[in-house]
């Protein structure tokens, strides 16, 4: 049998458009389950895709429609390698070992650029070193933090559509003079990169507009740990007074489950602080490598 991959994604519950007060519960016990089983997971935050769709699309009352056309086009980026051929073209599975160094930290946070409205597109087409910095702005992330805060442990970037390496490579290099993106002293401060020349495809009468060149950002960030425990804290709330928990109980599950739900994602949180703290043999030697 050949080693096959589970690919995770995963919405991650807000307050503007929820359909039940016990998600907090939900996403963890969730999160406890699949955490062994999942070898990647790439978490939506709805009110990061509530918010892009109101500011980035000038959507009044975004529905869950037009939410799940914007993952639409994430899910469709991350496994274009699979689907499309490329000069670059990267294999998911290869994505995965760059992106995974240890088998818990599997959460890459996920930024998407553009994100424009038909309109807005008439008159204006972004090029390949607009949409890597745009990249870095929190307001193309799909979960709520500040990378500012973390460390990059690794940092993969997909382009799509009319895009050279030529480009890439320079909208990189100037990313990285201009940015103070810090990684962790353990790893070597490649990007990874992956061109397929399929461009993004839009459902006709959509809200996004049809652009010739995008790039899906997948990076693991420890800043990823502040999602993890704002939902801890909801979680929290509700189970210092044990609400709602009879019926989940009623279901045949057991109340110990949610401590061992809650304690296996303090450990997560415990996790990611781990990864980012430095190396104690902190030598000085630089290492450069570049991955492209």
């Amino acid at each position: 049998y050949g080693k096959k991959s589970k690919l995770e994604f995963a919405v991650y519950p807000a307050p503007q458009i929820s359909t039940a007060v016990v998600e907090p519960y939900n996403s963890i016990l969730t999160t406890h389950t699949t955490l062994e089983h999942s070898d990647c997971a790439f978490m939506v935050d709805n009110e990061a895709i509530y918010d892009i769709c109101r500011r980035n699309l000038d959507i009044e009352r975004p529905s869950y429609k037009n939410l799940n056309r914007l993952i639409g086009q994430i899910v469709s980026s991350i496994t274009a390698s699979l689907r499309f051929d490329g000069a670059l073209n990267v294999d998911l599975t290869e994505f995965q070992t760059n992106l995974v160094p240890y088998p818990r930290i599997h959460f890459p946070l996920v930024t998407y650029a553009p994100i424009i409205s038909a309109e807005k597109a008439y008159h204006e087409q972004m090029s390949v070193q607009e949409i890597t910095n745009a990249c870095f702005e929190p307001s193309n992330q799909m979960v709520k933090c500040d990378p500012r805060h973390g460390k990059y442990m690794a940092c993969c970037m997909l382009y799509r559509g009319d895009v050279v390496p030529k480009d890439v490579n320079a909208a990189i290099a100037t990313i990285k003079t201009k940015r103070s993106i810090e990684f962790v002293d353990w790893c070597p401060t490649g990007f990874k990169v992956g061109i397929n020349y399929q461009p993004p495809t839009i459902v006709p009468g959509d809200d996004l507009a049809q652009v010739q060149r995008a790039v899906c950002m997948l990076s693991n960030t420890t800043a990823i740990a502040e999602a993890w425990s704002r939902l801890d804290h909801k979680f929290d709330l509700m189970y210092s007074k044990r609400a709602f928990v009879h019926w989940y109980v009623g279901e045949g599950m057991e109340e110990g489950e949610f401590a061992e739900a809650r304690e296996d994602l303090a450990a997560l949180e415990h996790d990611y602080e781990e990864v980012g703290l430095d190396s104690v043999e902190n030598g000085n030697e630089e290492d450069d490598t570049e991955e492209y």
